[in-house]
């Protein structure tokens, strides 16, 4: 069956970097494109990353575009989200997405 496994959250400072990994298996994972999302206390979710099936492709929201890199490892079934000057408004859960299928979400804080 389909798995995604995010790791790699915590607590940061305002200005800190984060880097988000989520490890896929039960699907050709170099035959999907793959997302992040995340969602805030009291908020709805929100797309913050897309990359394409080869990697070359990526979407970003304003709020984050510049700060956030989406990557992946195909050999390693592995995709990434780099987050650098973290701000306060980046704080929640942070979910790998393929499609109908969601990992259960690494929670990032940036706190002073």
């Amino acid at each position: 069956q389909v798995r995604l496994v995010e790791s790699g959250g915590g607590y940061v400072r305002p200005g800190g970097s984060l880097r988000l990994s989520c490890a896929a298996s039960g699907f050709t994972f170099s035959a999907y494109a793959m997302r992040w999302y995340r969602q805030a206390p009291g908020a709805e979710v929100e797309l913050v990353a897309n990359i394409n099936e080869v990697g070359v492709d990526t979407i970003y929201p304003y709020s984050v575009k510049g700060r956030f890199t989406i990557s992946r490892d195909n050999a390693k079934n592995i995709v990434y989200l780099q987050m650098n000057n973290l701000k306060f408004e980046d704080t929640a859960v942070y979910y790998c997405n393929r499609g109908v299928d969601w990992g259960q979400g690494t929670q990032v804080t940036v706190s002073a």
